[in-house]
């Protein structure tokens, strides 16, 4: 329960520290896991001391044993060991000071840890945090690479030195951070946001180099994968050998096999690339020369044919044709005139033959009454009928004396 107190009446020190050690009390006890920092076996003493840690975070609490408790497990256990301690919190309160009393102390053993791993692998792999869809390209030529890596090591050495021999002009941003033990999280994930902070870092690596499971567990830290997953910067995982394969190398956007390796990934090699461009001008300029030489046989093809070496021979064969068709039309045209003429000429004497002028000019004549009409029986006419008569040669009026029938 809550405890009252005021500015006027405040509780002891000692009354506080009682009554933190009662809630203490009341906690009973817990199974911890945590990494040893700090082993102390003074000789003769009948208690061990030692400073649990939590490998995620900046985090430690001190452990006190009885000896026999810890020489169960002391030839398997050391400094930098992963152990999991049933304990009970103890509250020291002269001095106000947490610590766990250990009643039983189990190492973890490298099974356990990879079957840990594995079914961290799997939570986070159904998170999508592996997934491809998220991994981000490099860029062709990274301007600035962030480095993360242990100080003088040769994992740092690999990469400076290959980047650099492969492209000169590379620059470097590096974060020496312990890449092992307890400290190792913290400052790995800590290098990692500030990198990812600055704009101008265009790709970030964290290289180390080979290790045992124990040396290499701080790049499977669940803390670790889920800061290179949040980054927006493009991360290489650069951790141990070829069959070191921690959890880092399937949240990274790229994994090397070995430093040297992330270096040929990440920076392009000059030499490489001046030969890839000059094959690929090389190339060009045969593809330009095959091209202009096509052409100019073609050009050559067209000019060696006779109709653009002599032009106005096909004007010249034309004009005799066009000549000899005009005559052939000319001499048709002609002989259909005359054909045509000659039809006239019959027709004309046939009409001129049947025509009643050519009756006249035999000296006939046309009787016509006064409408018209061309007298053909006496019936037609009257005594004292005035008619015209049309002959050859003109027409005049004659009167009719008597009609008389046709005998």
């Amino acid at each position: 329960m809550a405890v009252n107190t005021s500015a006027e009446s405040p509780l002891p020190v000692g009354e506080v520290s009682r009554l933190i050690g009662g809630w203490i009390d009341r906690l009973g006890a817990v199974w911890v896991e945590g990494q040893i920092t700090q082993l102390s076996r003074r000789p003769g003493a009948g208690v061990v001391f030692l400073t649990l840690r939590d490998p995620s975070y900046d985090i430690s609490i001190n452990v006190t044993c009885y000896r026999q408790v810890f020489d169960a497990v002391a030839d398997v256990v050391s400094e930098g060991a992963r152990v999991v301690v049933h304990a009970k919190p103890e509250w020291y309160a002269p001095r106000g000071q947490l610590s766990l009393r250990a009643v039983e102390i189990r190492p973890v053993g490298v099974g356990e840890l990879l079957a840990r791993l594995e079914r961290l692998k799997k939570s986070l792999a159904g998170e999508g945090l592996f997934a491809l869809e998220r991994k981000k390209p490099l860029p062709f030529l990274p301007q600035l690479i962030g480095l993360v890596c242990g100080r003088a090591s040769a994992a740092e050495r690999d990469v400076l030195e290959n980047a650099r021999h492969r492209w000169p002009a590379v620059r470097f941003e590096v974060r020496n951070v312990p890449v092992q033990g307890v400290h190792a999280v913290p400052q790995v994930v800590q290098a990692v946001k500030e990198l990812d902070a600055l704009d101008e870092v265009d790709v970030i690596i964290v290289a180390r180099g080979g290790g045992s499971v124990e040396d290499l567990l701080p790049f499977s830290d669940e803390q670790l994968v889920r800061a290179v997953a949040a980054c927006r910067t493009p991360v290489v995982s650069a951790i141990g050998h070829e069959p070191d394969n921690p959890l880092l190398d399937h949240v990274a956007d790229l994994r090397a096999s070995t430093p040297t390796d992330a270096a040929k990934k990440v920076v392009p090699d000059v030499g490489e690339e001046v030969q890839r461009v000059q094959a690929l001008r090389d190339r060009a300029r045969r593809c330009v020369l095959a091209l202009v030489e096509r052409e100019e046989r073609g050009l050559a093809h067209a000019l060696a044919r006779p109709s653009i070496q002599h032009p106005h021979r096909m004007i010249d064969e034309r004009s005799d044709q066009v000549s000899a068709l005009v005559d052939r039309g000319r001499r048709t045209l002609g002989h259909l005139l005359d054909r045509a003429e000659s039809e006239l000429m019959h027709t004309h004497a046939r009409v001129v033959a049947l025509s009643p002028a050519a009756t006249l000019q035999r000296g006939y004549a046309v009787l016509q009454k006064s409408d018209g009409h061309v007298v053909r029986t006496p019936d037609e006419v009257t005594a004292g009928e005035a008619l015209r008569a049309r002959v050859a040669e003109g027409a005049f009026t004659v009167r009719v004396e008597k009609a008389q029938q046709a005998q």
